[in-house]
């Protein structure tokens, strides 16, 4: 099964957010997951407001 830190690590790297691991991680974050999954995504969070992760649901609607 993916875990959040796995998406995470994804978006990291392409530096973009998909529609699909966003809907991903929505998902996963309903289910039981761990302190080093929390931590991935408070980064990925982090990486988002620092602009140095995109997400193309934002793309999608115009939001910066």
């Amino acid at each position: 099964m993916t875990r959040i830190r796995d998406v995470v690590q994804q978006a990291l790297v392409t530096g973009y957010l998909t529609i699909e691991a966003e809907n991903q991680l929505r998902y996963l974050l309903t289910t039981q997951y761990d302190l080093e999954d929390l931590n991935a995504f408070m980064t990925l969070q982090e990486a988002a407001m620092n602009g140095n992760v995109k997400q193309e649901s934002r793309e999608r609607c115009g939001i910066s």
